[in-house]
């Protein structure tokens, strides 16, 4: 794609990068058909190719963002499907992150959008302050029909139990179980500490009773996706580099084999800390050492010998590949295989590729077009007859779980519980 960028933007250094992105499309169109709002609208603008478009023309002018840009770039998912299928390697990520960042910086949103956005912002990333809203939104959800309509999904979010909180989100060290394989930190989370506390428990379980040692950092986070995908680079960089520290810190001091995310939303995220921070000197090194030192508990699981204990029943799994994980990370068969060892029947669901419309904040801010992907989702789910649905990311695991009364859980659950865990509580109810 030839580009017609002003010299004096290509200077700074997220255009010089969007600026090399755009000219590897040959815009062929084949993303069209594993997009998941094109699949929806059929329209041009809501899939890559078209976005990729208004994203040009908005950079290459350095002109201030239209609502026009601002709509159909607000209706992307990130799934990074696109990337999956793109021929070419464009990197969409960073193309519509940059896009992202240049919305908040130049363009004013509705008074509405924007409160929910900082409130979404500014509450999420602080576990204690989401726990604090979840349990006001419970008390609350009886008056959602008299709130304003944009806040029915924020209300809709709210479990109707909460899980207490767990001493696995604090700072520790869990020692491994027999003779010490490898030294890992567990990146603990901010949502998923407060959702389903178990999957953090379940985590440590099953790594400790391999010979790993487990270590909850002090001074690590939220990773920093959330805001990051909203455009709030600022925030997000704020995040970030608090984990980068806090990581780098117990590497030097007592050595780290790997970081363990199994999150994957926010594996994606600290896997691109490197390019994050490429332009700050200070951290440019370290944030690309964290990356490169992060893996999904299932790339850990896999370097292991896993034992299944023969207590778990030979229940069918179906299992749901989070997008994040097999676009985002490129982590596709590890989990099925995972189980499939540990004995489980899995099966995987049909039109996998697409997304079940969680995207971090999206089933907030998208609520309609997340709920026609999640119906989609759950169908395709129900196609395969399972017992029990697994994920690898805790938005998935509520998204899906909010469209079926099957049993929906983390995959390192289902393992844990198979290699002598406790049965997951999900399926016990």
């Amino acid at each position: 794609m030839q580009t017609d960028f002003a010299p004096g933007l290509l200077e700074r250094p997220a255009f010089a990068a969007s600026e090399k992105i755009l000219r590897t499309c040959v815009h062929c169109g084949f993303c069209t058909a594993t997009c998941p709002t094109f699949l929806l609208f059929n329209e041009e603008n809501d899939s890559p190719r078209g976005r990729i478009y208004l994203i040009k023309d908005m950079l290459e002018k350095g002109r201030p963002a239209d609502a026009e840009t601002v709509k159909h770039v607000d209706r992307c998912l990130s799934c990074l499907s696109c990337m999956t299928t793109c021929p070419s390697g464009v990197n969409y990520m960073h193309l519509v992150d940059h896009a992202r960042a240049h919305i908040e910086e130049t363009y004013k949103r509705p008074l509405m959008d924007r409160l929910i956005r900082q409130m979404l912002a500014l509450v999420v990333p602080r576990p204690a302050l989401f726990r604090l809203a979840l349990q006001g939104a419970r008390l609350f959800k009886p008056l959602a029909p008299f709130f304003p309509r944009r806040f029915a999904a924020l209300f809709a979010m709210a479990p109707a139990r909460l899980p207490a909180a767990s001493p696995s989100s604090r700072p520790a060290v869990y020692p491994a179980q027999g003779s010490r394989r490898m030294r890992v930190a567990l990146m603990t989370g901010c949502a998923q500490t407060v959702l389903d506390p178990a999957i953090n428990e379940a985590t440590i379980r099953v790594l400790t009773r391999h010979g790993v040692e487990v270590v909850v950092v002090t001074g690590a986070g939220c990773c920093g996706a959330l805001p990051h995908h909203m455009g709030h680079a600022q925030s997000a960089h704020a995040l970030a580099s608090a984990n980068i520290r806090a990581f780098i810190k117990e590497r030097d001091a007592h050595g780290l084999d790997h970081i363990v995310i199994n999150t994957s939303g926010c594996g994606t995220t600290v896997k691109d800390y490197g390019f994050m921070f490429r332009d700050d000197p200070a951290l440019a090194g370290d944030a690309a050492a964290v990356a490169t030192l992060t893996k999904d508990i299932a790339e850990v699981l896999t370097m292991l010998d896993i034992k299944p204990a023969g207590t778990a029943p030979h229940l069918r799994v179906a299992y749901h590949s989070a997008c994040s994980l097999q676009h985002g990370q490129k982590v596709t068969l590890a989990p099925m295989v995972l189980l499939g060892d540990a004995g489980f029947d899995v099966v995987a669901v049909p039109e996998g590729h697409i997304c079940c419309g969680s995207a971090g904040t999206y089933n907030l801010l998208q609520p309609e077009i997340a709920g026609e992907l999640r119906a989609r989702k759950v169908a395709n789910i129900l196609k395969t007859t399972p017992d029990v649905i697994a994920a690898g990311n805790i938005g998935c695991i509520v998204q899906i779980g909010g469209g079926t009364g099957l049993p929906v859980v983390h995959s390192v659950q289902l393992l844990d519980w198979a290699t002598g865990g406790p049965m997951p509580e999900a399926l016990r109810r």
